[in-house]
């Protein structure tokens, strides 16, 4: 929200408070309060009368910083607010003198100045990451509403990321975003998932913490600075230092929340029915009966809104219809290994059985009046569950239950954005800060139902809204994208700019949502989705079974689903990472590349954990120009070469992209290419690439544990491997050596990407001399 008209001037109708000084500063043990008055004290008299602004600084965990700014504080507490994770007993040290007062948090200080100007520091290691000047922090009215600014300075060359799963350019720097959920698809501004933090490449994040809407504008009403606002009369935002991005992360994850970790079949092939198409048991079982005899692995099938009858949705009971024996179907389903995935959201038709109930019991969502809110769109006379009512949450978790008894694993969470303001709810949360907040509620009631039911780490959703903290409740997926290569390149943007905001796991609909796919679109879009964390099939109005855009398409998908089965080794271990620290699997440049100038702007490419670089190819005619960071990478691929700091544009047929594996990489590779819950440490090729230095490789079992460590040490003249415990049947990739003098501990041959030393049973030590 803009508040100026110019540097000079407010808009009409908006008035301006800002801290003139720090005036009274209130150290405490854990605290640090400063009394700003929005106009210098000269006298006693400018004590009868006047704006003061109260800042609060404390910290909840070390490295960050929060700071609460409050003009009046006599009103309510006004929820939901995101519940921390963090610590609220993090030592601090407070230090106040003639000429400042500071707090300091593990690595991170802020810095008040005492004297005739205001100003609030931001430092690390001596250095001033950013801070808030004159004219920046302000308690606002405007038209008669009050909103509370905070503006903190934005250096040159410094660059914005995040605010949630945004589909335009990466960085933020120039853009105006309010954090406000919307079902607007993925080519506008509109987003499904909004988080109010912020992270740049500068040092530092900033993290608001406040439910309802946030407003940013990123170097654009003031274009020295970063600006965000919230209305009402009280502010609190949280400074978290690095100073990389990754530990910019991990740190927000701390305080928010890390993501869930996920079952290994999650990360298989999902197949859906679509949305409207037409569907029964018969036209499932063909879908997957072709898939089968084509040799295509699938771990997963959905089934999309039909399941249920029209009008009714939800009931959550199968449709009798098209599928008059559920419980023998499921059956036929799981016992060809597939999970089973149905579609959910969070809404009531009139026409449902639920509803006259949901009514009595007041578990809808109801207006001022006692009316239960409804609508026709989506649904005739909808109605919305009161996810703040605990019954209501054990009504809606009761009929998942059912089904989950029926044989289903896992549910996608669909819709949860248009969530209406003019309702009240049975806790009394505030309906504008309810708005984005609902999609917190909504998948934490069913993902905590899952845990319960399935145990932890065996739940999984595919959730389209999210919110501050939702990252808790993975997978979520892009939304409704153009099938299109701009559709694709959307998809894209958007979660590489939600990873950034601690969402570890994210997919997208392979071949575009809205419309059929052109096949050459359809194939690249596989090869892309394959390389996700989650890959899964889906459309609007057409099937997504690959023999319906052509045969190509069906090898296609073949080679890049065996290929994500064999990463399965390495994919666990990022999946690890994002459980345990918060990073995501699927990496902007520049978060493994932050200095590195060239990639702050990289948005269609991106990292795929810490060493492979994936650059999805956006062209019918394979033509893909990408940029290739410093040192010899090789193509996971091929096993070509090529040497970074440079772009490179290349052509690539259907059945190609670049992926190169990072200089120094150790890739282990699995022994099982048809699925993706195996034993990842039998069998295993560690794909070795030339570098020096020790490397420590783990291969992660599905319940989070080391189920081998493998450790390379180099030398100009000796790689040396080492397994920490015995290991059944692994082989070494030596990648673009040549055959060594001396091998012990493996029999050694030459192969096409260099040499393969295959291990004999047990814990073994490989040496290759020469």
């Amino acid at each position: 929200m803009k508040f100026t008209d110019g540097y000079w001037r407010l808009r009409e109708g908006i008035e301006a408070h800002c801290p003139a000084e720090a005036y009274r500063i209130l150290p405490e043990a854990d605290s640090l309060t400063v009394y700003a008055p929005v106009r210098r004290i000269e006298r006693r008299g400018d004590l009868t009368d006047g704006t003061v602004l109260t800042v609060r600084c404390s910290s909840p965990l070390p490295g960050v910083i929060g700071v609460e700014i409050t003009h009046f504080d006599g009103g309510p507490a006004r929820g939901p607010e995101l519940a921390l994770c963090a610590d609220t007993a993090t030592d601090v040290q407070v230090r106040v003198d003639d000429e400042s007062a500071t707090l300091t948090s593990g690595s991170l200080s802020v810095r008040f100045a005492r004297g005739d100007t205001w100003r609030m520091d931001f430092l690390a290691d001596g250095r001033v990451l950013t801070g808030s000047g004159a004219n920046a922090m302000a308690y606002i009215v405007a038209d008669g509403r009050s909103y509370v600014r905070e503006q903190l300075d934005l250096d040159v060359g410094h660059h914005v990321y995040g605010l949630g799963e945004r589909f335009g350019p990466l960085v933020r720097n120039g853009q105006s975003v309010d954090v406000w959920n919307e079902d607007g698809g993925t080519s506008t501004e509109q987003a499904y998932k909004n988080v109010p933090f912020c992270l740049t490449d500068a040092g530092y994040g900033v993290f608001v913490h406040h439910s309802g809407r946030v407003s940013f504008e990123v170097g654009s009403e003031a274009v020295a600075r970063t600006q965000f606002s919230v209305e009402g009369q009280k502010l609190t935002y949280y400074v978290i230092h690095g100073p990389t991005p990754k530990e910019i992360l991990r740190r927000l994850t701390a305080l928010t929340g890390r993501p869930a970790r996920l079952p290994a079949w999650s990360y298989g092939l999902w197949l859906s029915t679509s949305f409207t198409t037409s569907y029964d048991e018969e036209t499932v079982t063909s879908f997957i009966d072709g898939m089968a005899q084509r040799e295509l692995p699938l771990s997963v099938f959905h089934f999309d809104c039909f399941w249920m009858r029209e009008w009714q949705w939800c009931d959550f009971a199968w449709d009798p219809r098209t599928f008059p024996d559920p419980d023998g179907m499921l059956a036929r389903l799981k016992a060809r290994g597939l999970r089973i995935c149905l579609w959910i959201n969070p809404y009531i038709a009139q026409r449902s059985p639920l509803f006259a109930e949901g009514r009595e019991r007041g578990f809808l969502l109801r207006r001022p009046n006692g009316d239960v809110w409804q609508w026709d769109r989506w649904q005739p006379g909808l109605a919305v569950v009161d996810f703040t009512d605990p019954a209501a949450r054990d009504w809606f978790a009761g009929h998942l239950g059912a089904l989950l008894d029926q044989g289903v694993d896992c549910f996608k969470t669909d819709f949860g954005e248009r969530i209406p303001l003019e309702v009240e709810y049975f806790d009394g949360s505030d309906p504008e800060r309810m708005h984005n907040h609902y999609a917190y509620l909504y998948n934490q009631v069913v993902f905590e139902l899952l845990e319960k039911r399935r145990g932890r780490g065996e739940a999984v959703l595919f959730a389209r809204a999210a919110s501050a903290g939702a990252q808790r409740f993975p997978v979520h997926w892009s939304g409704d994208c153009e099938a299109s290569f701009a559709g694709m390149a959307q998809s894209l943007r958007g979660g590489l700019s939600l990873g950034l905001c601690g969402f570890g796991y994210w997919s997208h609909d392979i071949g575009g949502f809205i419309g059929r796919p052109d096949p050459a679109v359809f194939k690249r879009w596989i090869a892309f989705g394959l390389l996700s964390s989650h890959s899964r099939l889906h459309g609007g109005w057409s099937y997504r079974v690959p023999w319906e855009f052509d045969e190509e398409a069906v090898d296609v998908l073949r080679a890049f689903t065996r290929l994500k089965m064999r990463l399965m080794p390495y994919l666990g271990r990022i999946a690890e990472e994002a459980h345990t620290e918060g990073l995501p699997m699927m990496r902007p440049m520049v978060l493994e590349f932050p200095d590195d100038p060239a990639c702050a702007h990289l948005d269609t490419q991106y990292m795929l954990g810490d060493s492979l670089l994936v650059a999805p190819v956006f062209s019918a005619d394979g033509r893909v120009r990408y940029y290739v960071p410093e040192g010899r990478w090789t193509s996971l691929l091929t096993s070509t070469t090529v040497e970074g700091p440079r772009w490179v544009e290349e052509r690539h047929g259907f059945d190609s992209l670049p992926v190169l594996v990072r200089p120094g990489a150790v890739v282990p590779l699995g022994a099982v290419d048809d699925r993706p819950d195996y034993d990842h440490a039998a069998g295993d090729t560690l794909r070795i690439h030339p570098g020096s230095g020790s490397t420590v490789t783990r291969i992660i079992s599905a319940d989070g544990r080391p189920a081998a460590v493998f450790t390379v040490d180099r030398s100009e003249s000796r790689t040396r491997v080492t397994a920490d415990r015995p290991v059944d049947g692994w082989s070494v990739l030596l990648v673009g050596a040549a055959l060594p003098s001396t091998v012990r501990g493996a029999e050694a041959e030459a192969v096409a990407d260099g040499v393969l030393l295959r291990a004999r049973t047990g814990t073994v030590t490989v040496e290759a001399v020469g």
